[in-house]
């Protein structure tokens, strides 16, 4: 990654009031099991992962916030004071724009307990995150912003402070919600701001209630594989899944009573005449079983039981959730059966973005030409891979 101080300086300049320049890192996610069931109130097993985010940030003593990315064009400029809060055509900007209002609403109504843009801030970003790879590099945009904003405002040791870590992660959540659009849960952001090194992120996404669960993979290695097929559809499909779960719902809801479609058993599939929704709601349940029994084999350290759970969950989200597609069905199914992979999925959305994968160690090399050469091969995109350990959340550095 470049040097982000001399870049600091060439667009922001030199401050006349002594202000230092501080910075933060804002990781990407991976979710090893759990996908599309963070919105059902199901539970979630992501990690934090070394790529990601980094921000240089330098305080100023007026009210107004400027943002630059390395990656994108265009500034984001926001006078606080004029409350300039409308969407902005480049579409990046929208992540962080959000975060700012819900911010300021939130003062709006707290003005007691909220001191927030008591200041404004120039800030540059720079990401290593692939975008539209299924890493949430939206979800890491959104949760420096805020991380930031609260860590100027309350001068404390976000490092440690849980409670505010938890709730930036809510708003963070609203704002892309609310503001951007897409109805995502809660995962994306809770993993940015809450992950632990070496651990999972063990999250009952309904109650917010999480442990840590030992990732320590020692004889085997994980892998990111990034089809390089931009996630075109992700959106309006993620909110078009989001809106058959909801029907699912109500039709079990009738019989049965549960507040979220993850609470339903395999037995209430027996009232959903609809095929679609039965496969919607079918990959729910079994997705939401498959979590839990990959903590209890991370925690006894059984690799071999991970992968074939992996390997189940890609197959539900391919016939049941059909948020795959081509490329990400190709990529797996050419992991799965290259010596050394104990067990492979897609992660994150869908159709296109990334798959993980497991291997073993000492063929790890070898998985990673094969793979790569094989993809190609049947798809004619280059393969993206990555290497993954688990890492802290949101920090300053």
């Amino acid at each position: 990654m470049l040097d982000l101080t001399t870049l600091f300086i060439e667009r922001f300049g030199t401050s006349t009031a002594e202000q230092s320049v501080q910075y933060y890192f804002s990781p990407g996610r991976v979710n090893l099991i759990g996908e599309h069931i963070d919105y059902n109130g199901g539970q979630v097993l992501p990690i934090a992962i070394s790529q990601g985010i980094r921000a240089a940030v330098r305080p100023t003593t007026n009210k107004l916030i400027r943002i630059q990315s390395i990656n994108n064009n265009g500034e984001l400029t926001v006078d606080i004071d004029t409350e300039g809060f409308a969407k902005r055509p480049n579409n990046w900007m929208n992540y962080p724009l959000g975060v700012i209002y819900k911010l300021w609403k939130s003062q709006q109504k707290l003005k007691k307990h909220l001191r927030i843009f008591e200041t404004g801030f120039e800030m540059l970003i720079d990401s290593n995150l692939p975008m539209g790879s299924g890493l949430s590099s939206s979800a890491a945009l959104e949760v420096v912003v805020a991380y930031v904003l609260f860590n100027q405002s309350y001068k404390k040791n976000l490092n440690q402070n849980d409670f505010m870590r938890v709730t930036l992660a809510i708003l963070c959540q609203k704002a892309e919600n609310d503001f951007v659009g897409v109805k995502c849960g809660i995962m994306d952001q809770f993993a940015v701001a809450m992950s632990k090194q070496n651990h999972a992120l063990l999250l009952e996404c309904d109650t917010l209630r999480y442990q840590y669960v030992p990732f320590q993979m020692r004889k085997y290695a994980m892998v990111i594989l990034n089809t390089n097929k931009p996630r075109a559809l992700a959106d309006s499909k993620y909110n078009e899944r989001k809106a058959e779960c909801e029907q699912a719902l109500n039709i079990i809801k009738k019989h049965s009573a549960i507040k979220q479609l993850c609470e339903a058993t395999l037995n209430d599939l027996d009232f959903i005449d609809n095929p679609t929704l039965l496969r919607r709601a079918r990959h729910v349940i079994t997705e939401n079983t498959r979590v839990t029994q990959t903590a209890k084999a991370l925690i006894e350290g059984n690799w071999i039981q991970v992968g074939e759970l992996l390997n189940l969950s890609h197959q539900s989200l391919r016939d049941d959730y059909e948020v795959t597609g081509f490329e990400l069905d190709t990529l797996s199914s050419i992991a799965r059966h290259t010596e050394g992979c104990v067990g492979s999925r897609m992660t994150g959305a869908g159709f296109g973005g990334c798959a993980i994968a497991i291997v073993k160690n000492e063929l790890l090399e070898d998985f990673k030409i094969t793979v790569a050469n094989e993809y190609h091969k049947q798809t004619g995109l280059r393969l993206g891979i990555y290497d993954v350990s688990a890492q802290d959340g949101v920090k300053e550095l």
